[in-house]
């Protein structure tokens, strides 16, 4: 064995030591607890939105690599058995109050007052009516949303409501908040949401 080889075998041993002396890094529980400890509580925004749901812990696991698809969807049915449907039957509200609603940012954040009534701030992801002159491309246009599937028929009008109430229940990781299963909207604002996108009389289907 000749010098060079020496000093190579030496070098990685040395490497490989400094690896194997690497502590591990914190755990999920110690980097909440020094998020919680970076934050404090101000108007609406409380420590307990830090708190993740089991699938948001699942999404965090995975993130930037792709979920099993016995996992993704055991989330996704958990997700869509838990969504509260009108006892009623009425998914349709005011379109006017739903136009509103979609373009209140209002609610849950720290300058907000509590009691402070929520909007959906839903034109920060999504193109609703042409004539609006700003809105964000993170979800799809929803321009023409009910003219597109036909109409309101029972099972576009359920899925609706079911995508609105939490979209985990379509898709595990879904970016788009859980108006419904995490209480940002009533259910009356619900329902004029729904009309927003699905009354035939709506800017965004007429």
């Amino acid at each position: 064995m000749n010098n060079g080889q020496r000093i190579a075998i030496a070098a990685a041993a040395i490497v490989l030591a400094g690896c194997a002396a690497t502590p591990a890094g914190p755990s999920d529980a110690e980097i909440v607890q020094e998020l919680k400890a970076s934050f404090a509580e101000r108007g609406m925004a409380k420590l307990d939105r830090l708190d993740q749901t089991e699938l948001q812990r699942a999404c965090s696991a995975y993130a930037g690599k792709e979920m099993p698809k016995e996992l993704r969807e055991k989330l996704e049915k958990t997700a869509l058995d838990a969504v509260s449907y009108p006892s009623d039957g009425k998914y349709l509200g005011d379109w006017r109050e739903g136009e509103r609603i979609a373009q209140s940012g209002r609610g849950q954040q720290f300058s907000d007052a509590p009691g402070t009534v929520s909007g959906g701030n839903c034109y920060a992801c999504h193109q609703l009516d042409k004539a609006e002159l700003a809105f964000g491309n993170i979800g799809p246009s929803l321009y023409n949303y009910g003219k597109l599937r036909g109409g309101p028929t029972e099972p576009i009008v359920k899925y609706t409501w079911g995508k609105v109430w939490n979209s985990h229940a379509f898709n595990a990781c879904s970016q788009m908040p859980r108006y419904g299963d995490a209480g940002i909207l009533t259910r009356q604002q619900m329902q004029d949401v729904m009309a927003l996108l699905l009354d035939p009389n709506s800017p965004v289907t007429r």
